[in-house]
């Protein structure tokens, strides 16, 4: 046998994704390449590691088996190359974080600094709805969270970075009559929220519920990105983080509907397994976060108080 590192890179992404489409995705590779390198990797081998049935690919029992073997190999080339640079006095690992989809705008300004500082260590950063996240943690799959509600049934450590507002938002363009009421406002226009599981679309439903406001025609959407331009477009009204929003404020396709109650004020917060033994890495990120957290906030997030 003679398979390289890079087959076994792709074919072990292909086994998680059972996808050859998705696998490209994320490798950042073209179908075509993907399949060559799955084809070479697959005949070395006298037993199927997949088989296509109807349009769909399966990994075969033994292919899971080459699957498992293969991250054991990967995972111990990498902390070769980790162990190399830590002889030469270099920080070097893996940072894992899960991030909830808005603290995209957030998280990303709390990290240059440090991996621009560290060149030996490797970024992971899933960005995905609250319940993802939370299952990241739960099964003990990253280093940090970033969160903005925090989940009670977890035993964690956390450090607050800002806060974060959500607004009711709306099209500059449409304007409601001059005599609405809150309850019009949320009763008699169409109302955008975040689906199921997200942090957004939780905050909107309980300030809704707390009120008793119910909305004659309600419309979910799976993004911030999609609810913003949804909103943009004139579609309706929603409750969104102002993080997100920043630049169709100052372009005028968004504008804060003036509402006594809102903001709706949370934080941001930076969460870890309280039984978690942070690997060096992960403690010279906390340590960097503990440090630069507030000369951060104040260079790069000044705007928002003018909210």
């Amino acid at each position: 046998m003679n398979y390289t590192f890079h087959q076994l890179q792709v074919f072990l992404k292909v086994a998680q994704k059972q996808s050859i489409t998705k696998a490209a995705e994320e490798l950042f590779l073209t179908q075509p390449a993907v399949s060559i390198q799955l084809k070479n990797f697959q005949d070395q081998f006298p037993i199927p590691l997949t088989e296509v049935v109807g349009r769909k690919l399966y990994v075969t029992d033994f292919g899971n088996e080459i699957a498992e073997a293969s991250e054991k190999i990967l995972q111990e080339a990498e902390a070769i190359n980790y162990k190399t640079m830590a002889f030469r006095g270099l920080l070097a690992g893996r940072l894992k974080l899960s991030v909830v989809s808005t603290g995209k705008y957030v998280m990303p300004y709390f990290l240059s600094g440090f991996m621009d500082a560290n060149d030996g260590v490797d970024l992971v950063m899933d960005v995905t709805n609250k319940s993802q996240v939370i299952k990241s943690l739960e099964k003990n799959e990253v280093d940090f969270a970033l969160v903005s509600v925090i989940p009670k049934h977890l035993k964690l450590d956390r450090v607050e970075l800002m806060k974060n507002k959500l607004f009711l938002i709306g099209n500059t363009k449409r304007e409601l009559p001059k005599n609405s009421t809150k309850r019009k406002i949320f009763e008699e226009n169409p109302m955008i929220f975040r689906e199921e599981g997200s942090a957004t679309g939780n905050a909107m439903e309980t300030y809704m519920k707390k009120h008793k406001y119910y909305t004659n025609k309600k419309i979910e959407l799976t993004s911030n990105e999609a609810l913003k331009q949804a909103v943009t477009a004139g579609l309706g009204y929603s409750i969104m983080p102002l993080i997100g929003i920043k630049n169709s404020l100052k372009n005028n396709d968004l504008k804060i509907i003036p509402i006594n109650d809102l903001p709706i004020v949370t934080h941001w917060n930076l969460v870890w397994l309280k039984s978690k033994k942070l690997s060096p890495t992960a403690e010279a990120f906390l340590n960097y976060i503990k440090d630069e957290k507030d000369r951060i906030i104040k260079e790069t997030f000044q705007w928002f108080e003018e909210y």
